[in-house]
């Protein structure tokens, strides 16, 4: 009996598209604009490719700056190819009404803006400064941080798969942090035969903690979890399916633990502003020379009080001797897989704007999605930025109820 024959295709070969379903219609077209990424070493895109072609499938309208998603590798090529217009203008894609961005737009990117816009990004509170609360008032600008975007069982989406991706990766980037060229103690995570395994130290017990308690069992290592909610401990361990040292935050406890840790990792989430502060300056003093902090929260503050941001190009600081990793956007690493994530959690969001007429409508019936509304219409909507600048705050459901 003759076999069939494959032939390999060649790398420049023709073929034909495969056939896509087709996609409802939506009640009314949107407009929205991918800029560039130009803030903080940022490699992630908001919109893949695949995404894209949803929604051009039905009906909106998709601006894509070029060269947006080459640091994700998806080329230009494949955004056109998903039904995306290629703008060569920065100028030309905010003219779309809604712009989606991965880090929070600069002063000069804001310049940028028209009147009633709605913009989609995360809210890094340690930047955001009094005139990037002004300008998005002035400009009666919709903002929507995309961090505190809830699902209808009242978890945070972007929140959770960003946490899984950081909690894998930190575990890696302490592992490298610790070695001697990195200036760190020369201790390798995971013990060998005749040697102790480092110890690592987390504080909190969500996702970002049980996918690094994950990562770091795996390679060996020592943990020990900190939360003062106990089902959350008590979550981590069932989870994890092994026993593990666990405990409320209490400062002796904690600041036991501290002096002998070679890895702390902070993964506190605020559900409304700022993280807060669980270990002191004077606290980071009595560490161990060479040991390694990172700070998974410093896009809300931080829960250390020696942590400031930094970026890629330059990750770590040396503050006591200690070595601080307070990068915001961890996920960029991995901008590929991280864009993707993002993707698929903004996309079923402009699908029911598009289905409902406009974002704005659907804001009446999504809960979720106000919740991640601090500006709106001119009014700051947010109580804890309120509070931080001193800006009068306007409560959100008195503000669409007077609409209606």
């Amino acid at each position: 009996m003759n076999q069939p024959v494959y032939v390999p295709v060649e790398k420049n070969f023709v073929q034909t598209k495969v056939e896509m379903k087709d996609y409802p219609r939506a009640q009314r077209s949107l407009s929205i604009g991918i800029p560039k990424e130009s803030l903080y070493l940022e490699n992630r895109i908001a919109l893949v490719p695949h995404s894209v072609h949803n929604l051009v499938a039905r009906g909106h309208h998709v601006l894509v700056e070029s060269g947006a998603g080459e640091k994700s590798n998806f080329t230009d090529h494949n955004y056109s190819e998903a039904g995306a217009e290629i703008c060569y203008s920065k100028e030309k894609v905010y003219q779309a009404h809604v712009i989606l961005k991965v880090s929070p737009p600069s002063l000069e990117e804001l310049e940028l803006f028209q009147t009633g816009q709605i913009l989609i990004s995360p809210l890094h509170l340690p930047v955001i400064q009094p005139e990037y609360i002004q300008t998005l008032r002035q400009k009666r600008i919709t903002a929507i941080a995309m961090e505190y975007m809830q699902a209808e069982d009242g978890s945070f989406p972007l929140v959770r798969v960003m946490s899984e991706i950081a909690g894998l990766a930190v575990i890696h980037t302490a592992a490298e942090l610790l070695t001697n060229t990195n200036k760190g103690r020369g201790v390798l995570l995971g013990g060998i035969s005749g040697v102790p395994p480092a110890k690592v130290l987390i504080l909190g017990a969500g996702v970002v903690a049980e996918f690094a308690t994950r990562a770091a069992l795996a390679l060996g290592a020592s943990v020990r979890i900190f939360d003062d909610e106990i089902h959350k401990l008590t979550r981590i361990q069932s989870r994890v399916g092994i026993p593990l040292y666990t405990s409320s935050l209490n400062p002796v406890s904690l600041l036991q633990q501290l002096l002998s840790a070679d890895v702390v990792i902070g993964a506190i989430h605020s559900k409304t502003g700022r993280t807060p502060v669980i270990v002191t300056e004077e606290m980071v003093m009595q560490m161990k020379s060479g040991s390694v902090i990172i700070d998974v929260s410093i896009d809300q503050g931080g829960c250390f009080e020696t942590s400031q941001i930094t970026t890629h190009d330059n990750p770590t600081r040396v503050v006591h001797g200690v070595i601080h990793y307070g990068v915001p956007n961890i996920a960029s690493r991995v901008s590929r897989t991280a864009s993707i994530a993002i993707s698929n959690i903004i996309t079923p969001i402009l699908q029911k704007a598009g289905d409902a007429g406009s974002i704005e409508e659907i804001l009446y019936h999504y809960k979720g999605l106000r919740n991640g509304i601090y500006t709106y219409k001119g009014c700051l909507t947010n109580e804890y930025l309120s509070r931080r600048f001193g800006i009068r705050y306007t409560d959100l459901d008195l503000l669409l109820t007077s609409i209606i």
